[in-house]
């Protein structure tokens, strides 16, 4: 039978799991899995739930707003491949890794193309059939460059953008119109060493270990909801060129299991923290 997700995120109150778990064996509706949190901060409620049958939508979704409080945010959604859009700029590894794990069928998603400011990428990404898009930003300003970037990719209608390296700032005006929808990498373990040669600065402080950070884009530099990070061992000896080769490999590591999480609907953002079911 299909399989869909139902995810529920409001002011948390008693009996809430019952009253949805109720809802769905009404309709007769199976549940697969089941997570669920509280916030306790914020006293908010966080669930997803995994479930298999047939219903109809529109009463389905009514039924369930009747039993949650009034602020309840209801997200009913099939276990599908998201279309996605990468960004780029002239390294390779993230990119790459991703477009193997496309081609072999192992991202749950699909890239509708990638767009870069510089053509170096462009023979790589063209032999696995995805189209590829230039848009220099030589001799503009940074929102003439924006303007022509926003607008390819609307024409795609993604649901979410990777910045496979992409080594530009967006504006807030650009990340205005995917508010939750802009996943980055960061080569650094954040909060540590944000902005640009991380690696550098981390040598500099002679750190005992380097990491990498995906995080949804906002307007602040590289301080929006983090998704997952991990890190890896280095000493006195590595130099900031030899902790970057190190680096490359964390970074494609914590971005495919980011995409994995978002693209699977197991991360829920609030405020700006994210609440993630594995």
């Amino acid at each position: 039978m299909t399989s869909h997700i139902l995810l529920i995120n409001c002011p948390d109150q008693r009996g809430l799991v019952y009253n949805v778990t109720r809802v769905l064996y009404k309709h007769d509706l199976n549940v697969i899995s089941n997570g669920e949190f509280v916030e306790r901060n914020s006293n908010h409620f966080f669930m997803r739930t995994e479930f298999s049958g047939d219903f109809e939508r529109e009463e389905l979704s009514d039924e369930l707003k009747a039993v949650l409080p009034e602020a309840a945010e209801i997200k009913l959604t099939g276990k599908r491949k998201k279309d996605i859009v990468l960004l780029a700029t002239k390294e390779h590894h993230c990119l790459s890794d991703l477009l193997i794990r496309h081609a072999f069928d192992e991202l749950n998603a699909n890239i509708l193309a990638v767009i870069s400011n510089y053509t170096t990428l462009e023979e790589l990404t063209k032999k696995f059939d995805i189209p590829f898009r230039h848009i220099s930003h030589e001799g503009k300003s940074r929102e003439e460059h924006e303007a022509e970037l926003l607008v390819a990719v609307q024409q795609y209608n993604p649901e979410f953008i990777v910045l496979a390296k992409y080594m530009r700032i967006l504006s807030e005006n650009f990340v205005s119109h995917f508010t939750n929808r802009i996943i980055n990498i960061h080569h650094s373990f954040l909060p540590a060493f944000v902005g640009a040669n991380p690696y550098a600065q981390a040598y500099e402080r002679g750190v005992k270990i380097i990491g990498a950070t995906t995080h949804f884009v906002n307007n602040e530099l590289d301080q929006g909801p983090i998704i997952a990070q991990s890190v890896i061992p280095t000493d006195h000896t590595h130099n900031a060129k030899e902790m970057a080769q190190a680096g490359r490999d964390v970074e494609k590591m914590v971005l495919a299991k980011s995409l994995k999480l978002v693209l699977n609907e197991q991360v829920f953002v609030h405020r700006n923290r994210t609440i993630i079911f594995t």
